[in-house]
């Protein structure tokens, strides 16, 4: 099962599609927004990327549509490679599918025991077992407290290197095991998707692939292209948002010399759009959903 898109009208609107343009989307997934695309094209093309071997039973059969199984931070070079020309918008629904979560030996949830795996395309070289049994305390240390946000990493890291010394930890199951008594009670399920979050961005390398696929997107995009991007926690907010404000992942702002602000972008989105309460209650995939917008100046 593939989620629902959230907040799809508005990533629609956010894209501003016209039926003979050229348009990207670069987390195809289940296709929903894809196929909403489409939809709006007449004599337009949407290309779209996805790094999962199991997005591409969704690819549609249409004249219109390119499939490409790549992860989006070859975006560019395959951009160049199949239409060669300037395209007049792109879209990103960060994160993890509904169907990765809920397939348990994918190991994505903390719900399901399953292998622990979490890799959101099988060419990646390590898995988020490799990264529990081998990456020293530090390292430990460092992707709990930047990738998820974590109180007491330290303590974290040691309990699960503590576990593995007594046997290699090769289970989701397992790994809750080790960190049991870091998990406050009614908290469980917070500390926990923090831990499997900080796990799964370490696996798939995602913030430099974000960082990556956002500095490509000023050379591939026609001026009045638009960027449409919908991310699911701070760290990938962030970076969207430096990128916007400023077009690099630091938000370093750079001014011409009468003190105009560089920047590739007119912002749509000064604040990010969140989804409905309804959207909310009938979706909890939109719960944390954060969408800007910007154009191609």
């Amino acid at each position: 099962m593939y989620h629902n898109p959230v907040m799809l009208e508005q990533c629609l609107e956010g894209l501003n599609i016209k039926p003979e343009g050229v348009y990207v989307d670069v987390t195809f997934g289940g296709g929903g927004h894809s196929r909403a695309i489409l939809e709006r094209l007449t004599t337009g093309h949407l290309y779209a990327f996805d790094q999962d071997e199991d997005a591409a039973q969704n690819a549609f059969d249409d004249e219109r549509f390119t499939f490409i199984p790549q992860n989006f931070k070859y975006f560019k070079n395959f951009i160049q490679l199949y239409h060669g020309g300037k395209i007049d918008g792109v879209i990103a629904d960060l994160g993890v599918s509904s169907h990765q979560f809920d397939t348990p030996e994918k190991g994505f949830s903390t719900r399901f025991d399953g292998p622990l795996d979490m890799r959101m395309s099988q060419t990646t070289p390590n898995d988020a077992a490799t990264v529990v049994n081998t990456y020293d305390h530090a390292d430990l240390t460092r992707i709990l407290r930047l990738y998820g946000e974590m109180q007491q990493p330290q303590l974290i890291a040691s309990d699960i290197i503590m576990a593995r010394d007594a046997e290699p930890i090769e289970t989701t199951a397992q790994l809750k095991m080790a960190v049991q008594r870091h998990l406050p009670r009614g908290k469980e399920n917070k500390v926990l998707a923090q831990l499997f979050q900080a796990l799964r961005i370490e696996v798939n390398q995602e913030l430099e692939a974000l960082t990556t696929f956002l500095g490509q997107c000023p050379d591939v995009l026609a001026s009045g292209g638009r960027l449409v991007v919908m991310s699911y926690h701070s760290l990938e907010d962030r970076l969207v948002k430096n990128f916007i404000k400023t077009g690099n992942a630091e938000g370093k702002e750079e001014k011409d010399f009468f003190g105009n602000l560089l920047t590739p972008y007119n912002i749509i989105t000064r604040k990010p759009i969140v989804p409905s309460d309804e959207e909310t209650e009938s979706n909890s995939r939109a719960r944390s959903a954060k969408l800007r917008i910007a154009e191609r100046k």
